[in-house]
């Protein structure tokens, strides 16, 4: 089945807080929630969308919205639709990424661009003139970044969805990228042997750090909707549970395939609304293979 068009829509820009907007996924396929951040003197993009096309509508839009202001732009990971676009702000903003998601930018970001042109038609379009981008700034784990009588935080999470994810942190506002999805079951990025990076029990501590810190008042998820700090418990309690039904049966030699059908029959019945059904069998081989 064609997947539809992956079009940021930059009409449908919300405010979730003081000077904070988000440009909302719509809950279409590869296309993530977009931030955009003000302080007095400059704003911050957070992810791109994918391809040139739809950067281009973003860039607009913050241009626009920065009416004069300084121009930044983060991502929270490597992934096509969030990072794709990132050369169409060339010359207009800052790019500023965490060392290891540059590193997978060069490593794997050409395979990732091959692999997901062959995801249809659609997607192909929305790739068509790719460049991927240099980084302006690489920062090693986090940076503070200062938009005028506004801090916003940059904090490299170490290997979790991807080696490179970050958050993204203003005020009581956090921007997860694909950490955390709402209504949505984890996205395991296992294909192996080819990126084998996602880790099941580093995710999940990743999210038991970011439960533990300092309360947000509202989390944007990498895809679904906007919502408040209960989405990083749900996500947390998700990957545990997930982890311990897969340890469960893989430390009894049961068969992986046996594995995958059950603990996706546990996690279905846990979550009988949550799309993304297919993600639960990649976690699951994941896990089978992680010894934390």
């Amino acid at each position: 089945m064609e997947l539809p068009e992956p079009v940021v829509e930059v009409g449908g820009a919300r405010e979730i807080g003081r000077d904070v907007l988000v440009i909302p996924d719509r809950s279409v396929p590869l296309v993530p929630n977009i931030g955009v951040i003000g302080g007095t003197e400059a704003v911050l993009v957070v992810d791109t969308g994918m391809g040139p096309r739809n950067a281009e509508r973003v860039l607009e839009f913050a241009l626009e919205y920065a009416a004069g202001r300084r121009l930044y732009l983060t991502t929270t990971h490597f992934h096509p639709e969030h990072a794709f676009g990132a050369r169409s702000f060339a010359g207009e903003a800052t790019y500023l990424v965490n060392q290891a998601q540059a590193d997978d930018l060069v490593t794997k970001g050409p395979g990732y661009l091959e692999m997901f042109r062959g995801l249809g038609e659609t997607v192909a379009q929305a790739l068509e003139g790719v460049e991927l981008a240099r980084p302006d700034t690489i920062y090693p784990d986090t940076y503070t970044l200062d938009l005028g009588e506004r801090v916003v935080e940059l904090q490299a999470t170490g290997r979790a969805h991807s080696k490179g994810d970050q958050v993204v942190r203003v005020d009581d506002v956090l921007f997860t990228g694909d950490l955390v999805e709402s209504g949505q079951f984890a996205i395991f990025p296992w294909f192996p042997p080819h990126d084998v990076d996602v880790s099941g029990t580093r995710w999940l501590a990743v999210m038991q750090q970011l439960a533990d810190a300092e309360p947000v008042r509202t989390v944007v998820p990498g895809h679904g909707e906007v919502g408040g700090a209960q989405l990083l418990a749900d996500t947390r309690d998700y990957l545990e549970l997930l982890r311990d039904e897969t340890w469960r049966r893989r430390d009894s030699s049961m068969a992986e395939a046996t594995i995958v059908a059950e603990v996706t029959e546990v996690m279905l019945k846990r979550h009988p609304d949550w799309t993304g059904q297919d993600w639960i069998a990649s976690g699951v081989r994941c896990l089978c293979a992680d010894h934390g």
